[in-house]
């Protein structure tokens, strides 16, 4: 077995797979983990991330969130690294009249899909996060939308997968899939072929640079850019203790001090260029949030490049090419989607058999819909 991708999925799915007795080779083109799953910022928000137009994806992201729990507590009993899965809940504001109208039907629209929601008061609100600008309009609580440390989640991965017996081929881009007779027979790296009888291609937003795959084999993935920084707090006295969602910025706390701010949405291929406006749109929206953040030392700035899908939905389960699975378009719920997808992914490989939960997820809708990839610029596709 081969995987293309070192990221969470790819990391996890190797390793259930080779806890299966599996022999799995697990291909990066650059540090395992590095990727998508570095840059993201860990949330677990099944419930204030639901938009209209996704309730098809509640019921999956619903049930991969109440596998968090038990996901994390595997990984730190088998590799000491504990990924920090959070629970204090989530918080969402509105800061002005029209923020308020906003969130008020938004709070209508997942409440009537059975999200459970609570409105608070001003007290409470100080109560639970005193450095809040005064005078917010509004404040909802998700209780249920929590947070995992995703840089700690990737180190364990890797450590799970190696100690497990999985061979891992860092700096190692996989060039091609080899396909003969309809199915795939290895894959291309470094100029070698290398023979395999099944392949997980779950690159993310490099899904479709993977040379050998027919069209209509190719997941419809494309890079959405996403410019974001750290900050540094007191981690004895931090500024902020819960992940809060604020008009235009979310800001998420760790226990070590370090508050991540996020994140832009840019349709810019992969330009990898962190710009003044992006990093000033961020910064500003985050102060109307929480003022005494301009005292605080910038840590770390970065550019992520989340696997976008037409429908912005995952792209899980089998291709036309026999032997080749695909477990990629995740767009912004690839950590909070990570242990679901791993299952079923790795359940699929392993039997054959496609888990009803990530069946109306595949390929073959976009076939089905008449819809097709999208089209690639020169900078995307180079």
């Amino acid at each position: 077995m081969s995987i293309i991708g070192a990221g969470v999925v790819g990391l996890g799915v190797g390793w259930r797979l080779v806890q299966a007795g599996c022999a799995v080779d697990l291909f990066d083109a650059g540090t395992a983990g590095r990727g998508a799953s570095w840059a993201a910022a860990g949330m677990l928000a099944a419930g204030v991330e639901t938009e209209p137009g996704e309730e098809g994806l509640l019921a999956l992201t619903r049930a991969s969130q109440a596998m968090w729990p038990g996901f994390a507590e595997e990984l730190r009993a088998v590799t000491g690294i504990d990924p920090d899965l959070r629970e204090e809940g989530t918080l969402v504001l509105a800061l002005t009249r029209d923020d308020l109208a906003r969130l008020r039907a938004n709070v209508a629209f997942q409440e009537r899909l059975g999200i459970e929601l609570r409105w608070l008061g001003a007290r409470e609100l100080r109560e639970r996060e005193p450095f809040l600008r005064p005078g917010i309009a509004g404040a909802v609580l998700s209780p249920h939308d929590h947070q995992v440390d995703n840089r700690a989640l990737v180190t364990a991965l890797v450590r799970a997968f190696t100690a497990a017996g999985g061979r891992l081929h860092e700096a190692s881009p996989v060039e091609a899939v080899v396909i003969e007779g309809g199915r795939v027979t290895g894959v291309r790296a470094a100029e070698r072929c290398l023979p395999a009888d099944a392949v997980l291609l779950a690159a993310g937003a490099w899904s479709r640079r993977i040379q050998g795959i027919p069209p209509e084999a190719l997941p419809p993935v494309r890079p959405i850019k996403g410019q974001m920084l750290a900050l540094r707090m007191d981690p004895a006295a931090p500024l902020l203790r819960h992940v809060v969602w604020a008009p235009k910025v979310y800001l998420v706390p760790r226990r070590n001090g370090r508050l991540i701010v996020g994140a832009t949405v840019e349709e810019r291929g992969f330009d990898a260029t962190l710009t003044a406006g992006g990093v000033l749109a961020l910064l500003e929206s985050a102060w109307r949030a929480l003022p005494a953040i301009e005292e605080l030392p910038i840590e770390e700035m970065w550019v992520g490049f989340r696997p976008g899908s037409p429908d912005d939905a995952p792209i899980i389960g089998p291709t036309p090419v026999a032997g080749l699975t695909v477990a990629t378009g995740h767009h912004r719920n690839g950590i909070l989607l990570a242990p679901i997808t791993i299952e079923a992914t790795a359940r699929l490989v392993l039997t054959g058999e496609r888990p009803p939960e990530i069946r109306p997820f595949g390929l073959e809708r976009f076939a089905r819909h008449g819809s097709r990839a999208p089209a690639m610029s020169e900078e995307a596709s180079a």
